[in-house]
């Protein structure tokens, strides 16, 4: 299993930016993916999950309306739309493999993390 978080960067409050996650390694479209951040000082905190078909997500209740999250099984891919950016948005954020179709929570020992891309929102 690989994950490869990338678009990460320097955004300005109110801004917008596209998070993406390459997977490799397992039949992505049979999975549940989710995104994580860890925030300065602060501990990590579930963001957002997808159901395999792509059609159906969960969300973090303090984000929903701003970020959205989507994938491609065509191309193995999970996104995360996220805008209206804010500097408490700050934070590495890591695309998460659940170990089944089902969305997972950060307390799965079984789910599977990438590395992380680092954001940060700032004027």
């Amino acid at each position: 299993v690989q994950l490869v978080e990338s678009g990460g960067g320097l955004a300005q409050p109110g801004g917008s930016l596209r998070l993406s996650c390459a997977a490799s390694g397992f039949t992505f479209s049979t999975y549940a993916m989710v995104w994580a951040r860890h925030a300065p000082g602060k501990g990590l905190e579930w963001v957002a999950g997808s159901y395999p078909g792509g059609s159906v997500a969960d969300y973090r209740d303090s984000l929903k309306g701003r970020v959205t999250v989507s994938r491609d099984n065509s191309k193995n891919i999970l996104y995360l739309q996220m805008d209206s950016l804010k500097p408490e948005d700050t934070a590495l954020y890591y695309c998460g493999k659940c170990p089944s179709g089902y969305v997972c929570g950060l307390a799965d020992e079984d789910a599977y993390w990438g590395q992380g891309t680092q954001v940060t929102v700032s004027s």
